[in-house]
């Protein structure tokens, strides 16, 4: 199958191009190669003649249109996204127009590409788009998010994903046009960006700085290894029934403060310092609207395409922690492009 994965230099969107040309797909990579994306994240598969990249934006339609023609693919699958909820509170309009119009633009080149097929190929021809299970907003102590949970995002970031979920299902209940949807939990694994929680410990850990929690760190996440998401949704794309959503967890529900002090532990192991790292850590002013619980129920995925995550989160901590500390060359690379890990999110609005 020749694949277009849009987001394919960003941290899932790379994982997934990965796996794909591991499991003998053809992919193209198209990317905008925003601040959080690097064609380093694919260097192992750059070589591959089954490799293509397009560098692009989701908003330019023309791109979009000629990107298709020239690659034929027979699917797409759609991560491009602006993710960091931080980013989102101080600047919540590039989230709109990544998110919500850039999928706009990419379901009409996709529509028209798709139309044109002939017969045999409209009918294997499929959109998957990938989302977030921040779009149902926020749990209490009990329960679990599925397919069927109501949509109440609370963020800027989460409502643009929501939009751009409901804009999928609209042109496939409209126009025909074949979807998948996927909502997945926290992800975490080797060459995420050092803005997101687990990056953000281990960096600042490594460079003798405070590890920053938010709030009193009770607040729960449901962990996922990049890896096992990449398979899911590799699996979903080639065996999903059309016009369904499915939920991807972790089996891995941890307090934000479980995780850093689990970090610590590995940081102790692998990049040992003077005392503890866990001495490190700093309560600081939590972030507004910060959701409280998010946990996936995934039996819909396991029931009917047989998918398990593999990776224990005990053991996705370690190796991601190995990794960061083994690859201090790819972090210390984005350190010196000028991301520095300053606080964002506190509200303050973006200068024009």
């Amino acid at each position: 199958m020749k694949l277009i994965v849009t987001g394919g230099a960003g941290f899932i969107g790379s994982a997934v191009v990965r796996r794909a040309i591991a499991d003998g797909h053809e992919v193209v990579n198209l990317d905008a190669l925003t601040y959080s994306a690097s064609l380093d994240n694919v260097a192992s598969v750059s070589a591959s003649p089954a490799y293509a990249f397009e560098h692009a934006d989701i908003c330019d339609a023309a791109a979009m249109s000629a990107i298709l023609a020239r690659h034929q693919p027979d699917a797409i699958m759609h991560l491009a996204a602006e993710t960091h909820n931080d980013r989102a509170i101080d600047g919540p309009m590039d989230f709109i127009q990544t998110n919500v119009v850039g999928t706009a633009v990419l379901l009409e080149a996709a529509r028209a590409y798709w139309l044109a097929l002939p017969p045999e190929r409209k009918a294997r021809f499929r959109f998957h788009h990938v989302s977030t299970d921040e779009v149902f907003g926020a749990l209490d102590e009990d329960g679990d998010f599925t397919e069927s949970t109501a949509y109440d995002p609370n963020s800027p970031y989460s409502a643009s994903k929501a939009g751009a979920d409901h804009l999928v299902r609209a042109w496939h209940r409209t126009f025909g046009l074949p979807v998948v949807i996927t909502n997945c939990a926290n992800n975490y694994g080797p060459f995420q960006f050092p803005e997101k929680l687990i990056p953000t410990v281990v960096v600042r850990a490594m460079e003798g700085k405070t590890i920053p929690v938010y709030g009193d760190g009770r607040q729960v996440r449901d962990w996922l290894h990049v890896d096992d998401h990449a398979e899911a949704l590799l699996t979903v794309l080639t065996r999903g029934k059309l016009g369904e959503t499915y939920c991807i967890g972790g089996d891995s529900t941890r307090r934000n403060i479980e995780i850093v002090r689990m970090l610590c532990e590995a940081l102790d192991r692998h990049a040992p310092g003077n005392s503890s790292h866990a001495e490190k850590i700093t309560f600081v002013t939590d972030r507004p609207g910060h959701d409280f619980r998010y946990s996936i129920d995934a039996s819909k995925l396991k029931a009917e395409l047989g998918w398990e995550p593999r990776t224990s989160v005990e053991d996705g901590l370690e190796e991601t922690v190995r990794w960061y500390v083994e690859n201090r060359a790819w972090w210390e690379a984005i350190r010196a492009g000028g991301f520095k890990s300053e606080r964002q999110g506190l509200g303050t609005p973006v200068q024009a």
